[in-house]
């Protein structure tokens, strides 16, 4: 399928993780690709491989927590790739996992990242998008945002991105903008939470996966593919949703309730 074709999309945090592998699969579907991640490194290495596969793509080096940096990124992608289509909020950090290790500034920090950022990028598309009549966000929750799972910071910034992607899609959508969230459950990455995570449990994701009703955890290919649907054309009836992408994880504790009852 071809559903990006003619489209221009900025995903933040495109470096690596979720974010590589969304540019990826929307590149694949013919969309170019604004790879916006502040190690630039890295926005490089997701270039490549999207220019290695035949598609179309351009780095931007930004902090996303920075207004002026957001909008000069916004208006370099334009530059090199043409009006933004769609905009993919990934970018996230998280850091401490309990709210005593959780000192102010590292709370500041996750805040900063999981949603200023986010409520940065889209004040900056969102212009060009009212201008030309049409557009679509997505923002990239998460699970913790639902229930307490942990990383105090982050969990409330990705609750506040719930709130914020309603309000953009009450106040834009009769301009043509649909906003939509997709809350990931755990995902096999290879980011530094999960690598500080892994030295101290090599099988973490093995653990992790009995609790999951299907029986593993994510990986970064099925928050594209949710992506590539909740960003296309034929959703366009899709505004202010949340899409739970958790293998079941918040739906039932089955696979809790089975470890505890005795037969």
């Amino acid at each position: 399928m071809k559903r990006y074709a003619d489209k221009t999309i900025m995903v933040t945090g495109g470096g690596g993780g979720i974010g590589r592998a969304i540019a990826l699969r929307l590149a694949g579907e013919g969309g170019a690709i604004a790879v916006l991640d502040k190690n630039g490194q890295a926005a490089d290495e997701t270039v490549s491989q999207v220019a290695a596969a035949g598609g179309r793509a351009a780095a931007v080096i930004a902090d996303i927590t920075d207004w002026d940096s957001v909008q000069n990124a916004v208006a370099e992608a334009e530059q090199a790739l043409g009006p933004l289509d769609v905009l993919v909020n990934n970018a996230g950090w998280a850091q401490r996992g309990s709210l005593e290790d959780t000192a102010p500034e590292d709370w500041d920090k996750e805040i900063a990242v999981n949603l200023r950022g986010h409520f940065l990028a889209a004040k900056a598309v969102l212009p060009g998008m009212v201008a030309r009549g049409h557009g679509v966000i997505v923002n990239i929750g998460s699970v913790n945002g639902f229930v307490a799972l942990g990383n105090p910071g982050y969990s409330a910034a990705k609750a506040g991105l719930y709130s914020l992607t309603q309000t953009l899609s009450g106040e834009y959508g009769p301009k043509g903008i649909r906003t939509n969230m997709i809350s990931p459950g755990t995902i096999e990455t290879d980011i530094e939470t999960w690598r500080i995570r892994r030295q101290k449990n090599p099988e973490i994701f093995d653990t992790l996966a009995r609790w999951y009703p299907v029986g593993r955890v994510g990986q970064p290919e099925d928050i594209a593919a949710a992506t590539a649907y909740i960003a296309a054309d034929e959703a366009a009836f899709v505004n202010g949703a949340n899409l739970m992408v958790d293998g079941g994880l918040t739906a039932s504790l089955n696979p809790m309730i089975e470890e505890f009852v005795l037969e």
